[in-house]
């Protein structure tokens, strides 16, 4: 039989998690609207207005992944908010019910919506936006063409190579190879092609320049074999957005990076934004609470939301700023996420506990 605490515990849930679908509803069909009006631009014989609309379906768990914090803030913002317009609240605390415990009813549905969105994020919006890309590609060029990913540049041991494109059925296309010795240029390499082949890459129509002192000499190959380490999953996610991979796949290849002496600030930032994302929704929620209960409890409801849309967006940004600023001066991109996180749990809690 469920107690008194806990009927009010869903009936908070209830309110707060009804707002944050219809907000997330709402701004999904905002943004595929726009989207499909801009979309309609590149509209041809094979790519019809109805295959736009049917592309763009196939991104929506990418968009409801991207949404979800706003959705979140803005939906406690209006869940909270229609309560405490209809006195709930206030006779909720009269009947001895603590601050803490509502916002512990409103972490609640967060928590589902937590867990729902790592879930899209790892195991459902990689694929469609694969899938996506590549079916585009394919109703714009025609059926026989072999939909493939954006070039992408890699370093290797002693040698630094340029990939024109990744098809699906794991051809490279314009490979080009640079060797150095000691910062020096030695010997360029292209391939029009290299077939993945028994746990091997075989390289087709090669010509290679070997650059010396005073004079250069060229040769070409029909066939070879490239000696290399990367197999066609890193190949693949190299040349893939980075943004829309999974976790999983953001940490293997900051470990790939790694493991050659590079850089992995990139992969590690979107690896831990995702990673962090039930901190991120928790600090938004005390905001969103601090918003009710504080400084903005006497203001109309629209007021609340359009303060939460602000600073929504005012969160986003500075997690924008301090990605490329986690590079520039050298800290840990984990700081990039977690520091606008605490920032807004501080700043809720302060005013929460202000005015609790």
């Amino acid at each position: 039989m469920l107690t008194l605490a806990d009927r009010l515990d869903r009936y908070i849930a209830r309110n707060v998690l009804g707002a944050i679908v219809i907000v997330q509803f709402v701004l999904l069909g905002l943004d595929i609207t726009i989207a499909y009006i801009g979309e309609l631009s590149k509209v041809q014989q094979d790519y019809t207005a109805l295959d736009v609309l049917f592309y763009l379906l196939m991104r929506m768990p990418w968009r409801f992944y991207q949404y979800a914090p706003v959705a979140v803030l803005i939906g406690a913002l209006i869940g909270l908010g229609s309560m405490a317009s209809s006195n709930e609240l206030t006779v909720m605390r009269a009947a001895g019910r603590s601050l803490a415990r509502i916002v512990w009813g409103v972490m609640k549905p967060v928590l589902v919506v937590v867990v729902v969105v790592l879930l899209v994020a790892e195991f459902v919006s990689p694929r469609t936006e694969q899938f996506a890309e590549a079916w585009r590609l394919e109703q714009r060029q025609g059926e026989s063409a072999q939909p493939a990913s954006r070039s992408g540049w890699q370093f290797e041991g002693d040698s630094v190579y340029r990939f024109g494109a990744i098809r699906a059925d794991n051809v490279v296309l314009d490979l080009t190879r640079y060797r150095f010795d000691d910062r020096r240029l030695i010997e360029a390499t292209h391939a029009d092609r290299a077939h993945w082949e028994q746990g091997a890459w075989r390289l087709e129509n090669i010509t290679t320049t070997r650059i010396y002192e005073d004079y250069t000499e060229s040769d070409t190959q029909e066939s070879a074999f490239w000696e290399t380490h990367i197999t066609p999953t890193q190949l693949e996610r190299l040349l893939r957005d980075i943004e829309s991979q999974a976790p999983s796949e953001l940490w293997a290849y900051a470990n790939y990076l790694q493991a050659q002496g590079l850089k992995a600030d990139q992969p590690l930032l979107y690896f831990w934004q995702k990673m962090l994302m039930p901190l991120t929704m928790g600090s938004l929620v005390l905001i969103a609470a601090s918003f009710v209960f504080g400084p903005l409890r006497t203001v109309a409801a629209g007021t609340r939301v359009f303060y939460g849309v602000v600073t929504g967006l005012t969160f986003k940004y500075i997690q924008d700023l301090l990605a490329p600023a986690s590079t520039i001066f050298g800290f840990s991109p984990v700081w990039a996420v977690l520091v606008p996180t605490l920032v807004c749990a501080f700043v809720g809690v302060y005013f929460l506990r202000r005015n609790g």
